[in-house]
């Protein structure tokens, strides 16, 4: 009986599809596509998050990083997240190599998660952030300032840069727990000088929660 149950349902998709194929295609798009629900909280996520520019304290290098080994940025710009907590200009983020949950082509990635600000008084403050833009070292403070970087406009949700550096790609999403990934397009490694400039989105880690 299932079997013959599944071969009717085959028969009554197969003549579906025949009969009315736009409306076949347009149940299978509807299911690949986010829903308006989880669209929605990608928006109220993002209205928690403020526009940062940091800079790399020192080069990243996929062939001796691993999953685990941490990084460190500084603010180039003082920031006021949205739960009330000011971040200094030269803050400390923390960062953490991962693994790339992105899946992105490429010869070499680089997977990075932004996960704490370390204040000057020694406090610590758990973040999240996504890389909206990365730009060669600043040629001002070796990297401190933002000359070569516009900052997050509030509204992108998900960036796919070609040759974001050269001969490599950023692929960075809010709805994601990576603050972004990092992939080779030519070459076997990827490589970020020190100094390299990133613009970020940021929020206190638990920021969409309240």
């Amino acid at each position: 009986m299932k079997r013959e149950a599944a071969i009717s349902l085959s028969i009554a998709v197969a003549f579906a599809a025949l009969m009315y194929p736009p409306v076949l295609r347009a149940a299978i798009n509807a299911d690949s596509q986010p829903s308006a629900d989880s669209k929605t909280a990608v928006q109220h996520e993002a209205s928690m998050m403020v526009p940062a520019q940091v800079a790399l304290v020192k080069a990243l290098d996929s062939r001796k990083m691993h999953p685990g080994n941490q990084f460190k940025a500084v603010l180039s710009n003082t920031v006021h997240l949205k739960n009330g907590v000011e971040l200094p200009h030269g803050t400390i983020l923390m960062g953490t190599i991962v693994t790339d949950n992105m899946q992105a082509k490429g010869n070499s990635r680089l997977a990075l998660r932004f996960t704490q600000a370390k204040l000057k008084n020694g406090k610590t403050i758990p973040i999240r952030a996504t890389i909206m833009g990365v730009a060669p070292p600043s040629y001002s403070y070796y990297g401190y300032g933002a000359e070569n970087l516009n900052g997050w406009d509030g509204r992108t949700m998900q960036l796919d840069q070609v040759n974001a550096l050269s001969g490599v790609d950023l692929h960075s999403a809010i709805a994601r727990e990576n603050s972004g990934v990092f992939v080779s397009n030519k070459k076997d490694d990827v490589k970020l000088e020190a100094g390299s400039q990133m613009s970020l989105a940021l929020a206190a880690q638990g920021a969409h929660q309240g």
